[in-house]
Formats: C-alpha cells, sequence, structure tokens
C-alpha cells in the first residue's frame, strides 16, 4: 500500500523497533521499584530518553513528563493550570485558543467552558434541552485568518482580567499551516498569561527550542516522528525553584513528579527516546527530502485546473498538503474509500472522523469541505508513490 496519511500516524522506525525490544522481553523491571538490576536498568533507561526528548525540544531534562500522547499532555496542561490558577492564584480561570485547534485543545476548552461533557456529546439534562454548565472556568474561540494562521492582535482582544493561559497549535494537522509561535507568546507574556504549543505536528520535523520560542508548555507525540503510539511528553516549563505546581490530571502514585501518575511505559518510553535522536541526527537530511517531495507533488498537479493546493506554500510546514479537488460531482470519503486498497489518504484529521472539518469551516472554505483530501508525506515516499496518487486523481 502507498502510505500518505502520515499526519495521522507514522511508520515505526526499525532503529526505534531495535531499540524497544529488549525492554519487552529481557529488561521488563517497573522503573519505580528499588534495589534490583531490573528496576534500576529500566529506570537509567527512561532518564536517558527523558534527556533525548528534552534535547529536541531544546528543554531541561527535568521539564519533560512522559504521558500517554499528546492528546494527554494537553488535557494534563489546560485543565492542571487552569485548575491550580483558579483554587490558589487568585481565581483566574480563563484560557483562550483558535477555532482551528486540535480536537485535544479544543474539547478540553469545551469542556472547561461547560459545552461538553464526553467527546462526543453535548452536555445535557434528562428531558431536557441542551444546556451548558458552569464548570467554574472559561474559554474563548478566536479565529484564524484564511490561510489558518492565528494573529496576535486578535489573542491580545481577547485577554480579560481573568486570563491565566493561551494555547495554540504549532503545525495545524490538517492543513499544515504554521503559527507565529512565538510572537503570540510575546504578546501572551505581555499581558502576564502563559502559553501552550500544540507541537505534535512539529516535534521532529522542524527545530523547536522551547526557550528560544519563549513558551511556558509543549505537547508531543512519539507516533508522530516514527515512533510507537501510546506515548508522549508534556513539556512544563521551570523556575527557579523548579517545576511550577498544576494540578494532576490523574492522581496515584508519585511517578513524574507527582504529576503524572501510573506505571510508565519503559518500552514506548525507550522508543520515543530514540526516535527523537534519530529525529535530531536526520532532521535536516528528512526535512531537505520531505521538501523535495513536496514541491514534486506541487509540480505534478500543475496546469491540472480542478487541482488545488489551498493553503501557499508561505504558510505551510512541507509535508502536509490540503488539496482541493474542484469537481462537480466528487466526493472525497467515496473517493478514499474506493482507492483504500492501493493508496491511504484521509479527509482531516483522524480524530475527527465521520464530521466536516471545523479546520476547513475556520479558514472560509467550509462550501468545500467534501472535496478536499489530506495528503501528508514521510522520509520514505517516493515520486512514484505521488505519481500513482495523482493517476487515481486524474482517471
Amino acid at each position: 500500500m502507498i502510505y500518505l496519511d502520515n499526519a495521522a500516524t507514522s511508520p515505526v522506525d526499525e532503529e526505534v523497533l531495535n531499540a524497544m525490544l529488549p525492554y519487552l522481553k529481557e529488561e521488563y523491571g517497573n522503573p519505580a521499584s528499588k534495589y534490583y538490576c531490573k528496576a534500576d536498568n529500566a529506570r537509567a533507561a527512561v532518564e536517558d530518553a527523558r534527556a533525548k526528548v528534552a534535547n529536541l525540544l531544546g528543554a531541561d531534562s527535568e521539564e519533560i513528563i512522559f504521558t500517554a500522547g499528546a492528546t494527554e499532555s494537553t488535557n494534563l496542561i489546560i485543565k492542571g493550570f487552569l485548575d491550580y490558577s483558579k483554587y490558589y492564584c487568585g481565581g483566574k480561570n480563563h484560557v483562550i485558543t483558535s477555532n482551528a485547534e486540535h480536537k485535544a485543545t479544543l474539547n478540553v476548552c469545551k469542556y472547561l467552558n461547560g459545552e461538553i461533557y464526553s467527546n462526543k456529546d453535548a452536555t445535557v439534562l434528562l428531558f431536557s434541552a441542551n444546556k451548558g454548565v458552569d464548570r467554574g472556568y472559561s474559554a474563548s474561540f478566536i479565529g484564524v485568518d484564511e490561510n489558518g494562521i492565528v494573529s496576535s492582535d486578535k489573542l491580545k482582544e481577547a485577554i480579560n482580567e481573568k486570563t491565566v493561559l493561551s494555547s495554540f497549535i504549532y503545525v495545524n494537522n490538517e492543513i499544515g499551516a504554521v503559527n507565529d509561535i512565538k510572537g503570540l507568546a510575546e504578546t501572551a507574556h505581555k499581558h502576564g498569561i502563559s502559553i501552550h504549543a500544540d507541537a505534535t505536528q512539529a516535534a521532529g520535523k522542524i527545530p523547536i527550542d522551547v526557550h528560544e520560542l519563549g513558551i511556558d508548555f509543549l505537547s508531543a507525540s512519539a507516533h508522530k516522528l516514527y515512533g510507537p503510539k501510546g506515548i508522549g511528553c508534556a513539556y512544563i516549563k521551570t523556575d527557579k525553584y523548579g517545576l511550577p505546581p498544576i494540578t494532576a490530571l490523574l492522581h496515584g502514585g508519585e511517578q513524574e513528579s507527582g504529576i503524572r501518575a501510573g506505571t510508565l511505559a519503559v518500552h514506548n518510553i525507550v522508543g520515543f527516546g530514540k526516535a527523537a535522536e534519530i529525529a535530531m541526527r536526520d532532521m535536516a537530511k528528512n526535512r531537505k527530502y520531505i521538501d523535495a517531495i513536496d514541491d514534486y507533488f506541487v509540480r505534478s498537479i500543475t496546469g491540472i485546473d480542478d487541482l488545488k493546493i489551498i493553503i501557499p506554500d508561505k504558510y505551510r510546514a512541507k509535508g502536509i498538503i490540503s488539496l482541493l479537488v474542484d469537481r462537480t460531482n466528487f466526493n472525497n470519503e467515496r473517493f478514499i474509500k474506493r482507492i483504500s486498497g492501493e493508496v491511504a489518504v484521509s479527509t482531516g484529521s483522524a480524530c475527527s472522523i465521520g464530521e466536516p472539518s471545523h479546520v476547513i469551516s475556520a479558514i472560509g472554505a467550509g462550501k468545500n469541505v467534501n472535496k478536499i483530501i489530506r495528503v501528508s508525506l514521510n522520509k520514505y515516499t517516493t515520486k512514484e508513490d505521488i505519481d500513482t496518487f495523482i493517476s487515481y486523481l486524474t482517471k
């Protein structure tokens, strides 16, 4: 199969798999146990991986908290920071995000805003109409421009006396739009609020230095950079006293500095560390290759009247292509099903299957929501893969 859905997940690198296997077979100790060698070896492997992930992000090791993935990291950061701020820091309880975020951010903020209780259902009262509830927090959802970019001016306009946090995606998972995270961080800090970056599609693909960017929190997942699923990290900026206080999302044991309870998945953490190490080692080479394959895709559809990339190159990260197929009877779902035995592509986020893309609507292209295909590339994608996919489109 030709795999062009890498924004959903990437294949596991062979080096990553080989690094993980010993921690599923011989070195299966619990790193929270004491005294014996299998526990010591597991603990050492976790800390080695932590250092590698920190290096990828330009962070310090103690600033990395391992989680089950970027969704958990985002929940931990937004819920935990707002909860602590509300009850221990003067009642500040307001978060600002955009209407083009990943569902992990949107639904956290909708939950805090009293709009939903699960990821499928609005908040309801039995035998009555949908009704919001007051959870003691509030969220604002600011708009993006036609290229999916958040402006610092709109962030500034949304700030009020209760605002304590802003949260924005670095590279949009559906359209590839790249936000000016450093500029947004500067605006946030000028007004005394913190900033969280969802770097799920950026980590390991473009250089990141959290301290240089000036961000306070970050979320990332291993499976977007050729690592295993089920493991991610939350970056939490330290101050002179160490990690700042934040309400834990999972309560239980004292793992991960007391912020994230639960037995660590050592094999996955090792895999994340190895993937981060490879990403640092090969970033320039991989970036050059993916840029070239992306350019080849763009050249290959140039002159085909009914095919158009909806986000200009200067606003998007190479490797994520949101393609409009502007034909009267074209339907993206039907087309993807038709070619599913040979090619893997998507209509958008894997976390929004079965509903129209809110991102496409947010950029003002809602009328074309059923005509857009997301093509996302990896370091193994070939020109032949691109040629074959385009041949299906042009038939």
